[in-house]
């Protein structure tokens, strides 16, 4: 990718995968998932240098665990702090401190407990230079002005006109073009794109070229000034993040990590007389320190990234528009309590990339980017009506002394609870082939799309089950002791490789951009070579899943284990593309049972051996698929490789032995999802 692209224009002919509008946390995390996939991706922003913000405070630890997943955790652990105890304050005396996480700590199937606190623009630096390790740089002063969708053609007549003419001749067909704004020379650029994603924000171009509507409602009456101040040194203790609630208003001071002087700072606006916001200015800033502080206002020398914040909550009528998607701010915009604007973009983002990125490679169907907005979709509604609830219990609480942001934060904010039960790509038996099991009903909500405006009605998508939740094949509703249901997240545990010891986790086994199948008990041997022999290297590893006490005998997954390990290893240190081919799978050691808990496995082997005496030891284990974005897919019995073949054959093809070209045809070619397109809300 050349770096100085943006600087001149691009010629007509230009022809990229993926087009990415935008480059906040949203936008750099969606090209680096691309990116390591092979996918020819480009990145833009309107900004001429790097954009800034000072509003979203760092990660939640869903969020952490994709930036793991990505190679970046580290970089950005390093850059920022913990989340602080909070000290409150009325009539500028201290009257409570409270810290939110002191009884949260790493467990077994999350390594990540809480936020981590870390500048926006910090992130954004480490996600850029990922981002330059696979060879793509953020092209600045790119204004996106034209959106042109050519009408998609038949496959055929698409292959048809590539033999006669060659590529060029498929660069009209099934492409978006966009025009940029007009370059210092007056000429106009223009390029076309595959696919195209706005995360561009909330005034976001994209969308509204679109013409998709933002429905909701912006609180006039709910403001905030924010910015990024200096403080003289020892003005206040940087162990703490200090909160001034006043009758009159509040100041709220965070210590930025990573600077020695540098703090958040957010307030209420000063008001004219006629009781309107004024706008933030730096001696604005220092009197609404002096007043509610009782410091001085020259401890605060310096002041940047200044903004007024207003209370939007809005959503986009849809996130889809043929060949274009929105993503992060462009689709919706919360309330700040929480901290959910930022990490809800950052897993819309992750939520998206697999699914371009096996249409893209030809092995799946382009029927699987309707589940991008099936999917996320009620999850933004959803987060709107928690972000709005927390804010509501914030402000209740701030009234009274002793009252603070620790109201915003509750379990729901981590982000580790939501799925997607509700999903098409959820599966069961019953849904994987209803047309060759006519006896078999299908989930009651299988073609409806879940209700936008109240989708908890439909089902919540922190995970808790509705009337209708989704069953085991056997048809007994999976209780949380027997693990995570299809769409759930996929838990982690620790446990150790099998061919060297050391320790690892399930979560670094799933790194990577492919499908993890794992094996329970001594049953799932087959259908792991099975997948292993025909998906290897094609976007799906296995992975045997040993109890402590088992005979591993000589699988073969544990001999490629020390390959996998040193492969993800220099995939994390190099920036690897996973367009190269990797080991097919892997074999670990669930030493404490952690791994057996979280999945609910060593319940279901005990009442399969109790069930079928020592006969049945050698077909007992169960076999769970998890998809690229650490989602539960499918969990059945060791015996059912039907429908674990039916379930890879909708993400990924039929394997090597049937591969497909990359993506070049229209979505109206046949699909593999017959009983999900139906279900999908096509606007």
């Amino acid at each position: 990718m050349d770096a100085d692209r943006g600087a001149g224009t691009v010629t007509s002919t230009d022809v990229t995968d993926v087009l990415v509008v935008g480059a906040g946390p949203t936008g750099l995390v969606l090209a680096c998932d691309l990116a390591r996939r092979g996918i020819a991706v480009r990145i833009v922003d309107r900004s001429p240098a790097p954009p800034r913000t000072s509003r979203a405070k760092g990660p939640n630890p869903r969020s952490l665990e994709i930036l793991d997943d990505l190679g970046v955790a580290e970089a950005v652990l390093a850059a920022g702090s913990a989340p602080l105890p909070m000290l409150k304050y009325r009539d500028r005396a201290p009257v409570a401190q409270a810290d939110p996480w002191a009884g949260s700590a790493p467990s077994p199937d999350a390594a990540y407990d809480r936020a981590w606190l870390v500048a926006q623009w910090r992130l954004e630096e480490i996600l850029r230079t990922r981002l330059a390790g696979y060879g793509v740089r953020v092209e600045l002063g790119r204004e996106v002005v034209g959106l042109t969708q050519s009408p998609d053609a038949p496959a055929e007549a698409e292959a048809e006109a590539e033999a006669e003419d060659g590529p060029e001749a498929d660069a009209e067909a099934s492409r978006v073009v966009v025009t940029f704004a007009e370059d210092r020379r007056g000429e106009e650029a223009a390029l076309r794109a595959r696919y195209v994603v706005g995360c561009d924000g909330a005034h976001s171009s994209v969308r509204k070229l679109l013409g998709i509507g933002f429905e909701g409602t912006t609180q006039e009456d709910q403001v905030m000034v924010c910015g990024d101040v200096e403080l003289a040194d020892d003005a206040l203790d940087r162990g703490l993040w200090h909160q001034w609630f006043d009758e009159d208003g509040a100041v709220m001071l965070c210590p930025i990590p990573g600077t020695r002087t540098g703090w958040w700072f957010q307030a209420g606006p000063e008001r004219d007389g006629r009781g309107r916001p004024l706008a933030p200015t730096a001696d604005g800033f220092r009197r609404l320190l002096a007043h509610h502080t009782g410091l001085p206002g020259q401890a605060l020398t310096r002041a940047e990234l200044l903004s007024t914040y207003r209370v939007n909550v809005r959503m986009a009528d849809r996130f889809r528009a043929g060949r274009v998607f929105l993503a992060g701010d462009a689709a919706h915009v919360h309330a700040i309590a929480g901290g959910l604007g930022m990490n809800t973009g950052i897993q819309d983002a992750f939520n998206l990339g697999w699914k371009l990125g096996e249409v893209l490679a030809g092995r799946a169907d382009p029927g699987l980017l309707d589940t991008y907005e099936e999917e996320r979709l009620p999850v933004a509604a959803r987060t709107l009506d928690l972000t709005s609830e927390r804010l509501r219990a914030t402000l209740e609480a701030i009234r009274r002394p002793g009252g603070g942001l620790d109201s915003a934060i509750t379990a729901d904010t981590t982000g580790l609870g939501v799925g997607y039960r509700w999903s098409s790509l959820a599966a069961d038996r019953t849904r994987l082939d209803a047309s060759t099991h006519p006896d078999a009903s299908s989930h009651p909500d299988a073609h409806t799309h879940p209700d936008r405006t109240h989708p908890a009605t439909v089902t919540d998508p922190t995970g808790v089950p509705h009337p209708n939740a989704v069953t085991d094949p056997t048809g007994a509703p999976l209780t949380a002791d027997e693990g995570p249901q299809a769409g759930d997240r996929a838990p982690d545990a620790p446990c150790r490789d099998a061919a060297t010891g050391a320790g690892t986790r399930l979560h670094r086994v799933f790194a990577g951009p492919r499908t993890t199948v794992l094996g329970f008990g001594p049953g799932s041997a087959a259908v792991l070579d099975e997948v292993a022999a025909t998906y290897g290297g094609t976007g799906v590893r296995t992975c045997r899943v040993y109890a402590a006490d088992e005979d591993r005998g000589e699988n073969r997954a544990g001999e490629q284990s020390r390959e996998l390990g040193e492969e993800q290893s220099a995939d994390r240190r190099e920036g690897r593309t996973g367009a190269e081919v990797g080991p097919p799978g892997c074999a670990v050691i669930d030493a404490e049972g952690h791994a057996a808990a979280a999945y609910g496995t060593g319940a279901s082997a005990r009442a399969q051996a109790s069930a079928g005496g020592a006969a049945s030891g050698a077909r007992t284990g169960t076999i769970v698929v998890v998809r690229p974005d650490h989602h539960v897919g499918l969990r059945v019995p060791a015996d059912d490789a039907r429908s674990v073949r039916e379930y890879l054959r909708r993400l990924h093809g039929t394997g090597h032995s049937a591969a497909r070209p990359p993506e070049r045809s229209s979505e109206r070619s046949p699909g593999r999802f017959p009983d999900m397109v139906d279900a999908v809300h096509k606007g």
